[in-house]
């Protein structure tokens, strides 16, 4: 299942890439993009976790920039 998000507030490439990276690495998400020109999050994963993965990936974000937010 593949769901797009826009975020706010996404205040460089590096800190894009850097959320990405970090979305990626988390055990259930198959791929998932950052970007910085379209303000845009994309994850694929499995339907029955992708909710679990969307809040995981929240929390990466915030870490990386804490103003950043998630439209869901």
């Amino acid at each position: 299942m593949k769901k797009k998000f826009k975020l706010e507030n996404l205040d460089c490439a590096h800190c894009a890439q850097k959320m990405e990276d970090a979305i990626n690495a988390l055990p259930d998400v198959e791929e998932a993009s950052v970007s910085f020109m379209t303000q845009k999050l994309t994850i694929v994963a499995d339907e029955d976790k992708m909710e679990a993965v969307i809040e995981q990936a929240v929390a990466e974000i915030a870490k990386v920039e804490p103003d950043c937010v998630v439209v869901r």
